[in-house]
């Protein structure tokens, strides 16, 4: 019988409990594939030492869960980083930001030892674009910035009703084949106004765990 979503999700997330580092603070994600990882570090919380959330909502899921979460401020390393992705390539450039998490998300990677990357082999792309990128945007700014996004071929809708967690709107730019994501992210970045954009490039995963229908492929 084939696996549902959320079984290899579930999967995926029970693999890279092998990448926890014991004794150490681990970052942690934001949405459906992150809260797997954090109900399964759940069952080992006594072997670290702590936390660090890229969201209100997984710190909150974490709390629950009594495991410690620290803010960023106070933390010097971070061991490994586990998140999920909207879309990743074989070099394990990734979307994210489906969540409007991007920015947290990114501090905690660039801060990061290691990122571990888990997601559904839905999530592999040849190329990156199909799932519309993020871009936080400072709220003045936004209609300069989505004219600037239009110049570089992209056509932005403004994420309605949402405001992220450092109180930003987002941008979901659509119609994007991006075969440079790493040039893009720069040149995204470069507008006045961006926080960052989804395209997690510059600083790609480490390692990618998919969760297939034949159980958890490793790419790295």
């Amino acid at each position: 019988m084939a696996k549902t979503q959320d079984e290899m999700k579930l999967e995926v997330a029970q693999a890279a409990i092998e990448y926890v580092v014991p004794g150490t603070i681990i970052g942690i994600g934001t949405g459906s594939t992150a809260n797997f990882f954090i109900d399964e570090l759940a069952k080992i919380k006594g072997k670290i030492e702590g936390t660090v959330a890229s969201s209100v909502a997984s710190a909150e899921r974490l709390k629950s869960h009594g495991i410690q979460v620290f803010d960023l401020n106070h933390v010097s390393e971070i061991s490994v980083y586990v998140d999920g992705a909207d879309e990743s390539n074989k070099y394990l450039h990734l979307v994210k930001g489906g969540g409007g998490a991007l920015t947290r998300e990114k501090i905690v990677a660039a801060v990061a030892d290691k990122f571990v990357c888990i997601a559904d082999e839905s999530k592999l792309v040849p190329y990156l674009g199909k799932f519309p990128l993020p871009i936080e945007v400072i709220p003045m700014a936004r209609s300069y910035v989505a004219r600037e996004i239009v110049k570089l071929g992209g056509e932005p809708v403004l994420r309605e009703g949402f405001t992220t967690d450092n109180g930003n709107v987002i941008l979901d730019v659509h119609s994007m084949e991006i075969m440079e994501p790493t040039k893009l992210e720069q040149q995204l970045n470069n507008i006045v106004g961006v926080v960052t954009n989804g395209l997690f490039a510059m600083r790609p995963a480490d390692v990618l765990l998919l969760g297939t229908q034949d159980g958890v492929k490793s790419m790295n």
